[in-house]
């Protein structure tokens, strides 16, 4: 106990602000070259599909990689595994600027992957290993909405470097702003977990936690809730491109645009995360955010049955789903991580790895789906609402009780 206090005061003294610079760089990748998807189909010459599945390809890096690197942080430190992921992130990106086939591209993007993850999990486990309770929600709320930051920001900017150079230049610069970040953490950053709370790695001790955290009451509820949310805002950042730039005709700047005000709602989820899980039940607080997932995803099945592809049925369906999703996201990761005493990295890796996978699933599905309308994206939506619901109403009392304890 004296430990995590000493850690929490130095976490208060500047340690948190960094993680708001670090946690972006597991989403940034996914989200500045989306507006460059469609030039990309041209100058790879391939299909939609294919570029398309480049997001999934890095997903699929991440998810394979969040529970290793976790372990590694829980047993090396948190610094030396977080420095190591940033190297592969930078070089990688380099990596992909210079890619000249498709196939190439989704090989690059797998082991982006890879370095990216080590953003998000050791990110939620250095703040783990500073905060509980409640006020471990509040500060994943904090890390959601810098995470939530890349919806809102990337496609912006990556849209006007798109029509200034390429969508090559959107990776060159990812590479340039990881390396600013990289070097924070070299001189900023300092270790939150000390050689004497650190776990040697042991597989039976490994699959043991492994298997106490997959049978805990509440566990898979809030993974799979987090899972169905994040493949919503995901798969949205996938599909719009196209619905806005193919179907509608506007250029990458002027989607750019769009995206920075849809991000700018699903920004507001998180940060209201990070205000109400104060003081407000978590009841209230995750069924308000599912009605509005809930509400986003009926208006863009029903308007695109009836409407067709429409620039305010696209726009108002995607705020609401974004919005409500913005919210549960890390109200579930911070739930889940918040059900143990120790080994974060390990359970944060496990958690992300859960979740993205179910992501990628999700993804690959979208990237099939008619983009003729708004509507599949919407069918896809209700029925992750469907199965979202389902678990908020089973998990969230024991939820409740578990964050007050």
């Amino acid at each position: 106990m004296t430990a995590l206090a000493s850690d929490a005061g130095r976490a208060k003294g500047g340690i948190v602000p960094i993680l708001l610079c670090v946690v972006p760089f597991s989403q940034i990748p996914l989200d500045a070259y989306t507006p460059g998807l469609p030039q990309m189909v041209v100058d790879l010459a391939a299909d939609a599909a294919s570029m398309q599945n480049t997001v999934t390809a890095y997903m699929l890096g991440m998810s394979l990689a969040l529970v290793p690197v976790g372990i590694a942080s829980d047993t090396l430190g948190r610094r030396n595994v977080l420095l190591a992921g940033l190297s592969v992130l930078i070089a990688m990106s380099i990596a992909c600027a210079l890619a000249t086939s498709a196939s190439l591209l989704l090989a690059l993007r797998f082991l982006q992957g890879i370095g990216g993850c080590t953003c998000l999990v050791v990110a939620y486990a250095v703040a783990a290993d500073c905060f509980r309770g409640r006020e471990l929600t509040a500060i994943s709320g904090l890390l959601g909405a810098a995470w939530g930051l890349a919806p809102v920001l990337a496609p912006a900017a990556g849209g006007f470097i798109v029509e200034l150079t390429s969508w090559r230049g959107v990776f060159v610069v990812i590479a340039i702003a990881a390396a600013i970040v990289a070097t924070i953490v070299v001189f900023l950053l300092p270790e939150t977990l000390p050689a004497e709370r650190r776990a040697p790695f042991d597989p039976r001790r490994t699959a043991g936690i492994l298997r106490e955290a997959l049978v805990r009451r509440g566990f898979l509820a809030f993974v799979l809730v987090f899972a169905a949310a994040a493949s919503a805002q995901l798969a949205f950042g996938v599909v719009a491109p196209f619905f806005y730039q193919t179907g509608l005709g506007y250029s990458a700047a002027i989607y750019g645009l769009v995206a920075l005000g849809l991000g700018g709602v699903n920004l507001a989820g998180e940060l209201g995360c990070a205000h109400f899980a104060r003081f407000m039940p978590a009841r209230a607080m995750g069924f308000g955010a599912f009605a509005l997932f809930l509400a986003g995803a009926a208006v863009l099945a029903v308007t695109g049955m009836t409407l067709g592809l429409d620039f305010m049925s696209i726009t108002i369906g995607g705020a609401l789903v974004l919005g409500g999703c913005g919210v549960l996201c890390p109200m579930m990761y911070g739930m889940a991580l918040g059900l143990f005493e120790r080994d974060h990295g390990l359970i944060g890796g496990l958690i992300s790895a859960l979740c993205y996978l179910a992501v990628s699933g999700v993804m690959a599905i979208a990237a099939v789906l008619p983009e003729a309308t708004q509507a599949p994206i919407g069918w896809l939506y209700l029925g992750l609402c469907a199965v979202a619901g389902m678990l908020l109403a089973i998990s969230l009392p024991s939820a409740r009780h578990s964050t007050q304890t």
